[in-house]
């Protein structure tokens, strides 16, 4: 019903944005990602949207990226995941690094988000891991978490098989099978290739 908004910021608080368009001021749930990236009150933004209804209640939920909006219908996609749970996994990781959790099969990060345990996020893998595309695994979004660098390596080694030729969904199904993986992407792409070779 609401692709997207595109109006003044007049109210940001935790969790949530008003942006007014012609006059109404429309309360968005969004995660702590697009709060971050929101500008100040008084400025103008765009936000893509998605209307939520339920029996007792109707929501709009905003993203500063289409990606991210992408992302939160593929995660509300998977069974057992609703759209609080979602924004919580999406507030807990930038989209980059929640992507390549999902190709690698890294619960453990995902299980990180607030309200999600480890079979719901074996159970978001298991569903979403060839639904991650290629703009997910490149996003230009880095994060600031050092704890995250071996999902950062990984993007990095994705990236870089995809500039050799190779197709994503090859680069990531390559990668994705590799046990232990090496901390660097030097030697994810080394042990990548060997394996595609075979």
């Amino acid at each position: 019903m609401y692709a997207h908004l595109n109006g003044t910021l007049t109210d940001k608080g935790e969790g949530q944005l008003v942006i007014e368009c012609a006059g109404v001021g429309y309360l968005l749930n969004v995660s702590a990602n697009t709060l971050q990236d929101a500008p100040a009150v008084g400025e103008n933004m765009k936000c893509y949207t998605i209307l939520s209804v339920r029996e007792d209640a109707m929501e709009l939920f905003g993203f500063s990226t289409r990606a991210e909006k992408q992302m939160f219908l593929k995660l509300t996609s998977v069974t057992g995941v609703g759209p609080k749970s979602a924004l919580g996994i999406l507030s807990a990781l930038r989209l980059r690094d929640l992507s390549v959790a999902i190709v690698t099969g890294d619960a453990q990060a995902i299980s990180k988000a607030p309200g999600i345990g480890k079979k719901t996020a074996q159970r978001i893998i298991l569903e979403l891991k060839d639904k991650v595309d290629n703009d997910d695994l490149t996003s230009s979004q880095r994060t600031l978490n050092p704890g995250i660098l071996k999902q950062d390596a990984v993007g990095e080694a994705i990236e870089a098989l995809i500039a050799l030729g190779y197709q994503p969904s090859e680069a990531t199904r390559a990668i994705s099978g590799l046990s232990p993986m090496p901390e660097s992407s030097e030697g994810i792409i080394r042990l990548a290739l060997k394996g595609m070779m075979k």
